[in-house]
């Protein structure tokens, strides 16, 4: 495997989640009004060690088929629960586009799960 579409790539696709983890502790009050079901700062916390855990295990290559499942599962009750909801309605458009990145972070998910396989 080369290293720019093997270990790099790996890396590359591991910092938008850790990000996105340190931002859900950063901004859990405001984001936990986004939630659709009751204790909504315990589930903005709850995924954003989920994406922090999953951004270590894919960075340090423990557990990688597992944590990229679980990513795909995560952002695809995303997409039903938060975006799904908005896009017939104002900010359409920006929803469908993260509903579109997120789509495409499933599929790169679900793609280095299978380079590592259980």
């Amino acid at each position: 495997m080369s290293l720019l579409t093997g270990r790099v790539a790996q890396i590359l696709f591991a910092v938008p989640f850790l990000m996105f983890g340190v931002f859900h502790f950063m901004g859990a009050e405001k984001m936990a009004g986004m939630v659709p079901i009751p204790g909504g700062v315990f589930w903005v916390y709850f995924t954003g060690l989920a994406m922090l855990a999953a951004a270590v295990s894919i960075a340090i290559r423990k557990y990688v088929f597992w944590a990229c499942m679980g990513l795909a599962l995560l952002i695809l009750i995303f997409i039903v629960t938060l975006h799904m909801p908005k896009l017939g309605g104002e900010g359409g458009q920006m929803t469908m586009i993260s509903m579109l990145k997120d789509i495409g972070l499933i599929g790169g998910a679900l793609m280095l799960a299978d380079k590592f396989k259980a």
